[in-house]
C-alpha cells in the first residue's frame, strides 16, 4: 500500500553518535523544529569513535542505520563529524530513498565559505576527523581562500564523556590545546566535534572575543529544516510536545544525566546493544 505523504512527514528524525555530543545537535534541532519527533542512539558502548578506524566507524554506522529505519526514521542526522567523514557516503549509499541523509560536514563547509573567505579559521576535532583531511579538502574545493588551521585534539571527548565540562580539570587541557603554535593568527575556530560545544564558553573564555567560536549545530539544524520543508516532510504542529525516544548501546549514568540536562525533561532511555 502506497504511504501517503503526511504519513511519512509524521515520522521522526533519526539522530546518531557516539554517545552525548550529538546532544548538542539534537537540542538545536529540537529548538529549530519544535514538532518534530526524534529518535536518537548514543554508541556509547564504542565511544570515542575519533580513535576508531574507518572500517570500524562504518560498521557501527550501517548497524544503527538499520536500528532508526527500524523506526521509520524519514531523515538520518549523522551528528558526528568522525561517523560523517568516515560513513557518510557510505551510508547515503546503504540507506538509499528509505530516508534523507544530512551530515555535519557539507553545511559546516558551506557556512565557513560563506562568512571567513580570505582569513584564518582554526579547527579542533578528533584524530579521525582531522586525520581524514576531509574539511581541509572540502574547504580547499570553494576556492574562497579560507586558510584552515587544524590540531587534534584527543583528549578532550573522553574529558566531556566523563562529565568535566567545566573546572580546573577541563581549563587546564583546553589551555593547553588552545596555546598549541597550530592555532595562532586565527579569526575564528571551528569545533569540528559535536561534544567540544559542551565546553563552548570555556574557550570563549580563554579568547575573550579575539576570536569567534563556531557551533556547528544551528548550521546543521537550518540544514536539517530545509531538507525537510523541501521534501514537504515537516511535521505539522499538534497540541501536546512531540515524545523524543533514546537509545544508548551501552547504558551509563552520565549519558542519562546529560540528557535530561540537555531536554528538561524526563527522557525515555533504552538500552540496545548493536551486537549481542
Amino acid at each position: 500500500m502506497k504511504t501517503s505523504a503526511p504519513d511519512l512527514a509524521a515520522r521522526p528524525i533519526g539522530i546518531f553518535d557516539s554517545g552525548i555530543g550529538g546532544l548538542t545537535v539534537a537540542r538545536a534541532v529540537a529548538q529549530r523544529l519544535p514538532h518534530e519527533r526524534l529518535v536518537y542512539f548514543g554508541d556509547t558502548a564504542h565511544l570515542p569513535y575519533g580513535e576508531k578506524s574507518t572500517a570500524a566507524i562504518q560498521a557501527y554506522s550501517i548497524k544503527i542505520c538499520d536500528v532508526l529505519l527500524r523506526q521509520h526514521c524519514k531523515l538520518i542526522l549523522i551528528a558526528c563529524n568522525s561517523a560523517s567523514a568516515a560513513a557518510y557516503e557510505l551510508v547515503r549509499e546503504y540507506v538509499g530513498s528509505k530516508a534523507v541523509v544530512v551530515g555535519m560536514i557539507d553545511p559546516v563547509v558551506a557556512h565557513v565559505g560563506q562568512h571567513y573567505a580570505g582569513r584564518p579559521v582554526g579547527l579542533i576535532g578528533t584524530k579521525q576527523t582531522v586525520g581524514s583531511n576531509i574539511y581541509r579538502k572540502k574547504i580547499d574545493q570553494l576556492d574562497l581562500g579560507v586558510d584552515l588551521h587544524a590540531l587534534a585534539t584527543p583528549l578532550l571527548v573522553p574529558m566531556i564523556e566523563e562529565g568535566f565540562f567545566a573546572g580546573r580539570v577541563s581549563e587546564e587541557i583546553i589551555r593547553a590545546y588552545l596555546d598549541h603554535a597550530t592555532l595562532q593568527g586565527i579569526d575564528a575556530l571551528l569545533l569540528a566535534c559535536t561534544h567540544f560545544p559542551l565546553i563552548k564558553p570555556q574557550m570563549e573564555a580563554y579568547y575573550q572575543g579575539r576570536v569567534a567560536v563556531l557551533d556547528p549545530s544551528d548550521v546543521v539544524a537550518t540544514t536539517v529544516a530545509e531538507a525537510l520543508a523541501a521534501r514537504q516532510l515537516l511535521a505539522s504542529p499538534a497540541e501536546a510536545p512531540p515524545a523524543h525516544h533514546f537509545y544508548v548501546s551501552d547504558f551509563t549514568r552520565s549519558f542519562e544525566e546529560s540528557t535530561r540536562l540537555f531536554f528538561g525533561q524526563e527522557v525515555q532511555l533504552e538500552h540496545y546493544p548493536l551486537w549481542e
